[in-house]
C-alpha cells in the first residue's frame, strides 16, 4: 500500500487530501473519509461524502480529472456507482 498527499496547483503537498494505491485499487481520501475508489476502470463514489465540501469537491475534481457536472451526469447514467465507502 502506498499513500501520497495530493498536490496543489503549485506542486505543493496538500494536507488531509490523499491518494492511496493498493492491490484493491486507487482511492481518494479527504480527511478521514474515502471519497472515491477506482477498481478496474470502475468508479465508486461515497454516496454521502462525494460532494461534501468545497475542499473535497476541488480535489475530487482533480482526482477524476473532470468537473462536477460531468461527475453528476456519470452518476445519473450509472457509469459511476454511489455506495457507502466508509
Amino acid at each position: 500500500m502506498k499513500v501520497e498527499n495530493m498536490e496543489s496547483n503549485k506542486g505543493n503537498p496538500v494536507p488531509n487530501q490523499f491518494i492511496i494505491s493498493s492491490n484493491e485499487g486507487i482511492f481518494f481520501q479527504s480527511y478521514n473519509s474515502i471519497i472515491c475508489k477506482l477498481i478496474e476502470n470502475k468508479v465508486f463514489l461515497d454516496k454521502y461524502y462525494w460532494n461534501y465540501s468545497h475542499t473535497t469537491a476541488k480535489y475530487r475534481r482533480k482526482f477524476l480529472n473532470e468537473g462536477v457536472e460531468d461527475t453528476r451526469n456519470k452518476i445519473k447514467s450509472g457509469e459511476y456507482i454511489l455506495t457507502n465507502l466508509n
